[in-house]
């Protein structure tokens, strides 16, 4: 996915209300990005961070910019947009970059399913195949050792999607949890046990049922983000 435009470099003065950042740029001024994360931004959202802006290029918004990218204290630049995750990926079915979910014939986003009033981020259905269920889950915290690490904060949502996932695989339809990893840093994803117990354990559980976890790791620059590299999903 390339950007439209040229992104806005800054420095992050603070995060807060969830949805807002204070932003200085190169000429001294400040302004106000929107934040388009819900998670704490573990590691993500360190005041003096370099960080890059997207201008909407919309009226209506009540703040024309939003926050795209981060640079964080090892020079690793991270993607913290969870609003293009389904872009991402389905760009990277479409190029053949993710080799598991290939030869579908037809793409859906966004649809009811569940008993837990639930929508699925990417629904792939084909004649003659299970459907595939493929849930995404934006990746940006790391752990210091070359693990992705997920979530950032306690998702009791991601423990419910798990638990739809499950209930798709003992229907006879195929559930994927595929990990988004918006950074270049990692070699593979582990749950975040020591943040949300419960997800780890879930996603466990959701595994030995036969969902299946499945991880891609991002090239990131401030012209665009990439899916191109399978990561392995380690729970042990």
């Amino acid at each position: 996915m390339q950007f439209d435009s040229l992104l806005l470099c800054g420095t992050l003065l603070r995060r807060y209300k969830r949805f807002l950042a204070d932003v200085r740029l190169a000429d001294g001024s400040v302004l106000t990005a929107h934040t388009p994360n819900t998670g704490s931004m573990l590691g993500c959202s360190e005041p003096g961070s370099r960080v890059w802006l997207r201008d909407a290029d919309n009226p209506k918004r009540k703040y024309r910019y939003a926050w795209e990218l981060v640079e964080n204290d090892d020079g690793v630049l991270i993607g913290i947009n969870t609003g293009i995750v389904n872009r991402l990926v389905r760009e990277a079915i479409d190029s053949g970059a993710i080799s598991e979910l290939q030869g579908y014939g037809a793409i859906r986003q966004e649809v009811a399913y569940g008993t837990e009033g639930s929508r699925i981020d990417l629904l792939l259905e084909d004649d003659g195949r299970p459907p595939c269920y493929v849930e995404i889950k934006n990746v940006t915290a790391a752990d210091g050792a070359g693990n992705a690490i997920f979530p950032d904060a306690v998702s009791s949502r991601g423990s419910k999607h798990l638990r739809e996932l499950m209930q798709v695989v003992a229907a006879g339809g195929r559930g994927v949890i595929l990990f988004c990893v918006q950074r270049g840093d990692v070699r593979q994803v582990r749950p975040a046990d020591a943040i949300d117990p419960l997800y780890g354990e879930t996603l466990r559980r959701a595994i030995a049922a036969g969902v299946e976890a499945l991880a891609y790791g991002a090239e990131v620059t401030p012209e665009g983000v990439t899916l191109c590299r399978a990561l392995p999903v380690v729970c042990a």
